[in-house]
């Protein structure tokens, strides 16, 4: 009887302590969305929301303010968009290598490699970009500023490859070796099956690959920060500099704006524009996965 009870009580508390893990997750998420929502309400009782959105100028700071987002919005997305260029092919083909081509000893040996891309330190990154790969572009680009888009959007496509092509790889060779066999039985070659077989049948977990690639890319802060220019502009142009979100953010906590002041709460407006974004972004990503997964 005991040993029953003892059991019964050590399931218990496992129990206990999985669903509180699981809970303290949602909890956490509820509490910055409550934080958010509250101190973007006092924001947006001095700031109307439709020059929020749809103002392209943000001068916060400024002895005149200006409180339109898209500047900040545009930045974002411009950065992310060059970190995709790089990352999602590069990690694609980096983990198609490593699943189908790579022999077993060379992949255990240059995945944790590339793996340690992911452990460097963003601001190790970020003066990388600004102190070696922009002198480069502005050989190649003599007009290209100082302080641009591309650069940081290019090394945060580097810094991304390690989660794209670790996921992707890992959701490739998850895929059972019978598919393979029945492709090279109908007498496909290796390049065919890894591009109209593997990828089709392991594209939920790509898929996840490249959200979390986006959502890494939108949620950078130190590279962008350094690299970027800090400068509010409202532009399409990866050669002009930029200001982020997540830069912008960091640029009023470390200031010295007085706490409480339409200055400070900038910062809780920008925060729940960048978590919405990142949140459509993953919606998007778990569309694409139910899509995929009712196709094949």
């Amino acid at each position: 009887m005991k040993t029953k009870t003892s059991k019964k009580i050590k399931e218990f508390l496992i129990e206990a302590v999985l669903f509180l893990s699981a809970l303290s997750s949602v909890l956490i998420t509820i509490g910055i969305v409550v934080i958010l929502s509250y101190e973007s309400f006092g924001f947006f009782k001095e700031v109307p929301i439709k020059e929020f959105l749809t103002g392209t100028q943000w001068t916060p700071l400024f002895a005149e303010p200006k409180f339109g987002i898209l500047p900040l919005v545009a930045g974002t997305l411009l950065t992310t968009f060059i970190a995709l260029l790089v990352s999602l092919p590069l990690g694609l083909v980096a983990a198609i290598y490593l699943s189908e081509y790579a022999p077993h000893k060379f992949r255990e040996i240059i995945k944790p490699v590339l793996e340690l891309l992911a452990a460097v330190p963003t601001v190790v990154y970020g003066y990388f970009a600004l102190s070696f790969l922009t002198p480069i572009l502005q050989k190649i680009v003599p007009d290209l500023s100082g302080f641009n888009a591309l650069s940081p959007g290019i090394i945060m496509g580097i810094m991304i490859i390690p989660y794209v092509s670790s996921v992707s790889e890992d959701s490739m060779k998850a895929v059972p070796m019978h598919i393979r066999e029945g492709s090279y039985a109908m007498g496909a070659t290796k390049f065919q099956t890894a591009f109209k077989v593997l990828i089709p049948a392991a594209f939920s977990g790509i898929a996840a690959a490249f959200i979390i690639g986006v959502s890494r890319a939108v949620g950078e802060t130190m590279v962008v920060a350094i690299a970027a220019g800090m400068m509010p502009n409202f532009t399409a142009n990866p050669m002009e500099p930029v200001q982020t979100l997540t830069s912008y953010i960091v640029q009023v906590s470390l200031g010295d704006v007085p706490h409480g002041t339409i200055e400070y709460k900038t910062i809780f407006a920008a925060g729940i524009v960048l978590f919405l974004m990142t949140l459509f972004f993953n919606i998007i990503g778990f569309w694409l996965r139910k899509k995929i997964r009712q196709a094949y």
